[in-house]
């Protein structure tokens, strides 16, 4: 890797900015240099993209115009606000975090990039983004974009995959970052990875920055960033419990730990737990008897389920793919005494936060069951 002299880093620095002040996206959180807004949109723009984005935004900041305001509200209204975007434990985090604003800051952001790390659920670069953006601090904020932007322009051949990288870019990109428009330069990066530079069908020929993009000077375009293949997610069968009553379906509240935590959500039982041998393959027929008896134990109360036919609901999280089959069925009301969960009717499903597992299952069982109550 060879890096450039001054005279360059300059020559990069002005044509980047040059290219954002007239390119730019239009997007809003980028009307402002508010910390609190940089702050929210960095966090859900995780793993979605901005157009998604930009609804969830607005919204948000309709129901929580303020850190404060965010910081106080019921765990049931971030949880809706969050609704469709996933990895909930996110705006759990991030209203843990608001509370440290308010009440460690006195409503004070940090200003520097070292200091926002120690907020709940911010890492180096959201913690980079907001110090750069907000408060001008020279500071990389190094994410897929950067990743895939420098990686070509400087050919570096180090996996992205290994966190210890995340320290080389770090360094390369300290060494060109505009010391003067910091924010601007970051998010001038971003925009340059989302357009000419994207990982796939990138237009590098036409990009603001080809004369300094090594990787397409060399013709190797495609072979950066370097990334080692993830493992594929592990496939998990579970059935999924619809329980109609004339009160309502029954919803349970998950566990405070693992997957769609403290949610609500139809009863999900993993296959594997109703199995006496791990081993055992379980036909239609036997698990109808093992969830008949798991509603004795569980709810006390003796429920015959019936297998809802066609294709199962498929999910895929990070690290594990769900295969749910959907059993249901219809009965009166029972006592939820012992049950960690409550009967919710359809009109009121608006109210909660709906797991787009959930939606699937619910979807599933729209279109293929019929004679409600």
């Amino acid at each position: 890797m060879i890096m450039w002299d001054d005279a360059k880093i300059k020559d990069f620095q002005e044509t980047l900015l040059t290219w954002y002040d007239r390119e730019k996206r239009d997007l809003p959180w980028r009307r402002d240099h508010e910390p609190y807004h940089i702050w929210v949109s960095e966090i859900m723009l995780q793993q979605t993209q901005v157009n998604t984005v930009i609804p969830y935004y607005e919204r948000f900041m309709d129901w929580f115009p303020t850190v404060e305001s965010f910081a106080s509200a019921p765990e049931e209204r971030i949880l809706k606000a969050w609704e469709g975007l996933g990895y909930y434990s996110r705006v759990r985090n991030m209203q843990k975090a608001a509370k440290q604003v308010v009440q460690d800051y006195a409503g004070k952001w940090p200003q520097t990039a070292n200091e926002l790390q120690n907020l709940v659920g911010i890492g180096p670069y959201t913690a980079g983004a907001i110090a750069s953006i907000a408060f001008n601090e020279s500071v990389p904020a190094v994410d897929g974009n950067a990743f895939r932007v420098f990686s070509r322009l400087f050919e570096i051949e180090d996996d992205i995959a290994k966190p210890q990288t995340r320290v080389i870019f770090e360094r390369v990109i300290q060494q060109v970052i505009s010391n003067e428009r910091p924010g601007d330069f970051n998010q001038a990066i971003m925009d340059l990875g989302s357009s000419y530079m994207t990982a796939k069908n990138p237009d590098p020929e036409h990009s603001p920055v080809k004369r300094f993009n090594q990787a397409y000077l060399d013709g190797k375009e495609l072979e950066f960033p370097v990334k080692s293949k993830k493992p594929r997610p592990i496939e998990m069968a579970y059935v999924a419990l619809v329980i109609e009553t004339d009160k309502g379906f029954l919803f349970e509240k998950r566990s405070s730990k693992g997957m769609l935590a403290n949610l609500l959500a139809f009863p999900l039982l993993k296959v594997d737990d109703l199995k006496e041998n791990p081993n055992d393959e379980l036909l239609t027929d036997e698990l109808v008897v093992k969830l008949n008896q798991w509603s004795q134990e569980n709810l006390n109360q003796l429920l015959v389920f019936s297998p809802l036919e066609g294709q199962m609901v498929k999910h895929t999280f990070t690290h594990q793919k769900w295969l749910i089959d959907l059993f249901v069925v219809k009965t009166e009301a029972f006592d939820l005494s012992y049950f960690p969960g409550e009967f919710i009717l359809e009109k009121d499903f608006d109210q909660i936060a709906v797991p787009k597992v959930q939606q699937k299952i619910w979807d599933r069982y729209l279109s293929l069951s019929s004679n409600k109550f």
